[in-house]
């Protein structure tokens, strides 16, 4: 992405310029960013634990992320919390800002955290109780699946703002798009994702996780199994060539976070 960073404020242009600690700083979305990093601040004290005594979250390839831009940046990952694995992204986001490299320990980042940060979530994800209300602060772009929604396959008309919602985002910082739309393991990559690259052409890395559908629960609030390895895997940004076929960016995309089905066995297995 070669746009400019968005800059968003509450003050008159000619003032913002003297906003030095960015106090009045906002969003795309009309939220001020001093919320928004005071809520990090407290969640992210909160979960600490939660990646670090609880379980240990193993962080590799993070030096992917040093020399990112602040903006135009879309990280592409399988997907098998509602929540966890967002906050632990988000954890790892300000860690780097800080320089710590595949580790969080210890979380003085949270002092200064990283407030140009959004993930996509699914609308009726995030209307589903006062957490997940209070977790949209922390940057949910929200968008309205036009495959599935409370838990069932669907069929309604496509969210066609959720692209451009995605793409002021992008503009203005890094965005975490779970591709698959689901925490079913191996389920296909929405062909909407290609088209999201194409348009607004961001830098994209991919990432593979683990462990955290067996660490918690659907929604990545309560624990499911205590001592269990989280691993984050960050790997180089992919490139695509602007006649690439939407169908092979989406089979590189699959492959690039490692969520192509697994082949049946061909070996007979005896009667008994």
């Amino acid at each position: 992405m070669t746009s400019k960073k968005s800059t968003f404020s509450a003050l008159p242009t000619w003032l913002a310029r003297f906003d030095f600690l960015g106090i009045f700083e906002k969003d795309p979305f009309g939220n001020f960013l001093t919320i928004k990093r005071f809520f990090i601040f407290v969640i992210g004290w909160f979960t600490y634990y939660r990646y670090t005594a609880v379980n240990k979250i193993k962080i590799t390839g993070s030096e992917q992320l040093i020399d990112l831009p602040d903006h135009g940046v879309i990280f592409l990952s399988n997907h098998q919390t509602y929540f966890a694995d967002v906050i632990a992204f988000y954890h790892i986001f300000c860690a780097t800002k800080w320089g710590y490299k595949d580790s969080i320990a210890p979380p003085f980042y949270l002092f200064s955290p990283r407030a140009r940060c959004y993930y996509v979530a699914a609308s009726e994800t995030m209307k589903e109780g006062i957490l997940p209300k209070l977790f949209s602060i922390g940057g949910a772009i929200t968008i309205d699946r036009s495959w599935r929604a409370n838990g069932e396959n669907v069929k309604r008309e496509l969210d066609n703002a959720a692209q451009d919602k995605i793409g002021m985002g992008l503009k203005h910082g890094w965005v975490v798009s779970f591709p698959q739309g689901t925490t079913k393991p191996f389920a296909p990559v929405r062909k909407g994702t290609a088209h999201l690259i194409k348009e607004h052409q961001p830098i994209v890395i991919p990432v593979v996780i683990n462990g955290f559908r067996r660490a918690f629960d659907k929604k990545g609030l309560r624990f499911k199994k205590r001592n269990t390895t989280l691993t984050v895997q960050f790997k180089a940004p992919m490139h695509f060539l602007p006649d690439e076929s939407v169908d092979d960016m989406i089979d590189r995309i699959t492959k690039a976070i490692e969520q192509e089905p697994p082949k049946e066995s061909n070996v007979l297995l005896p009667i008994m």
